[in-house]
């Protein structure tokens, strides 16, 4: 009876653990920054970032982490970020930290302006002479806080 009693609830875990990966992955994909296919990144490897100089990845050296498809340089790179993806992966699901600070919009970013702060890679919108990682940089650590409560809003 005992027995059974633990492959029960042992049954339940498993099936409630399955459904909380299955609404954090759905809700990554609604929330996120992503490109058609569910593509990260517009493709850029979140690795090279935190090796200095951030480069376009490959089809090739993909891999899917909760349902979000990056893309790496390399097999090595794939594999640095299957060991810990949460260190890799963009602050705010990929959208311009500058604005989910200072409004909390999702706002498309420019992949070669970014910044790692705190070891966390925060990318930023930069066109038509709007570099927001400058104002940013004026008022990070308010605007950290601020687009930290905005970004959980949507990833309730």
């Amino acid at each position: 009876m005992k027995l059974r009693l633990a492959l029960i609830s042992v049954l339940l875990f498993m099936i409630g653990s399955q459904k909380t990966y299955s609404q954090t992955a759905e809700v990554r994909v609604k929330q996120y920054n992503l490109s058609s296919g569910r593509l990260a990144m517009e493709g850029w490897d979140p690795v090279s970032y935190f090796q200095g100089s951030p480069k376009k990845g490959s089809k090739t050296y993909s891999y899917e982490y909760e349902k979000v498809i990056y893309y790496f340089v390399s097999s090595a790179n794939r594999e640095i970020f299957k060991k810990n993806p949460t260190k890799y992966e963009p602050a705010y699901g990929g959208w311009c930290a500058y604005a989910m600070g200072n409004s909390g919009e999702k706002v498309e970013v420019d992949p070669e302006t970014y910044k790692i702060f705190d070891g966390k890679l925060y990318l930023f919108y930069n066109a038509y002479f709007n570099n927001t990682k400058n104002s940013w940089n004026k008022d990070e650590t308010n605007l950290k806080k601020k687009a930290d409560a905005n970004w959980k809003k949507f990833i309730k």
